[in-house]
């Protein structure tokens, strides 16, 4: 089996495949064109993001039998393509679920406690401590959207704030579980202080979260996106924050994450959102720690020797 590495990789790869006797090469410089002109001759892809894998690059690859996906998300992977071509497909959401979760209790605590507003101030010799009292997560009904690796693992860590958990995954049932209720989408609008996102983007999800979700929540709640930019319409956020309806927003993922290439209309939004003490921003590294750059790379090679 001879495997095509077109993205940059942990280099516990290379152990974990040597140990196999997988034949493999490592090109992370590789571009779309690149990939196109290669894939023929072989049997495995490694990728991150880097491109969309659609027909038109798959097409002659006749002799690929699967694409290892390292990350979560699959919405740059044309399924329906794979599908049809019998490409067997991987991804690594268990790699990083616990990054995830832990990246999500961060931005919410830190918003809820003014800490990235309060470090501001301090470091400018501004010493307010009422203008920096904090609200507790002790108590909090908190609605995840989404109940797969990153929702699980999300409320396993909100279990020991004394948070009341509502799950509500559109694919599952009896999913409740210690952590979590199993829940609809309306409880949760009805029910929640905090929403939680960790859905995929496919054509049902994006812009899920809009003019009317926000209208419909009967709480004020707080929003976190640590799925993908393109679930949430940014400008309706803004309208949410200006209305109250929304009483901030952590959000690790943008609509559009090039952040020198933004619309005029983007830039405006953007602009508001980066200037609130109610928003924290980061710029997509849920997921993204030491650990599970390693952790990813066990978890593709896992399946695919089950798989083989």
């Amino acid at each position: 089996m001879k495997i095509l590495i077109a993205d940059s990789m942990h280099p516990s790869l290379f152990n974990m495949l040597d140990e196999r006797g997988w034949e493999y090469d490592y090109h992370p410089e590789f571009r779309r064109e690149d990939i196109k002109a290669a894939l023929p001759g072989y049997e495995g892809l490694f990728i991150r993001s880097k491109t969309f894998l659609d027909e038109e690059l798959l097409i002659n690859a006749e002799r690929l039998r699967f694409i290892a996906r390292a990350g979560a998300g699959l919405d740059l992977i044309d399924l329906d393509v794979v599908k049809r071509m019998h490409i067997t497909l991987f991804h690594a959401g268990k790699g990083n679920r616990d990054a995830v979760a832990e990246q999500a209790l961060g931005m919410l605590l830190a918003l809820f406690n003014n800490i990235l507003k309060a470090d501001r101030e301090v470091r400018r010799g501004i010493w307010d401590r009422e203008g920096n009292r904090g609200i507790e997560l002790m108590n909090k009904t908190v609605g995840i959207i989404g109940y797969g690796n990153n929702g699980s693992a999300t409320a396993k860590r909100l279990s020991g704030f004394g948070c009341e958990v509502l799950a509500y995954d559109k694919y599952r049932d009896n999913y409740g579980d210690d952590f979590a209720t199993e829940s609809t989408m309306e409880e949760i609008m009805a029910k929640a202080d905090v929403i939680s996102l960790h859905i995929p983007l496919t054509n049902v999800t994006r812009y899920l979260i809009n003019d009317d979700f926000i209208a419909g929540c009967a709480k004020p709640i707080y929003l976190l996106n640590l799925s993908r930019g393109e679930i949430v319409k940014l400008d309706a956020v803004v309208k949410g924050l200006e209305s109250g309806k929304i009483r901030g927003a952590c959000l690790d993922v943008l609509e559009n994450e090039k952040i020198g290439k933004l619309t005029e209309e983007q830039k405006r939004t953007f602009d508001y959102l980066k200037n609130s003490d109610k928003v924290v921003l980061t710029p997509h590294i849920g997921g993204w720690t030491h650990e599970s750059y390693v952790r990813i790379n066990e978890v593709l090679v896992q399946q695919i020797s089950e798989w083989l």
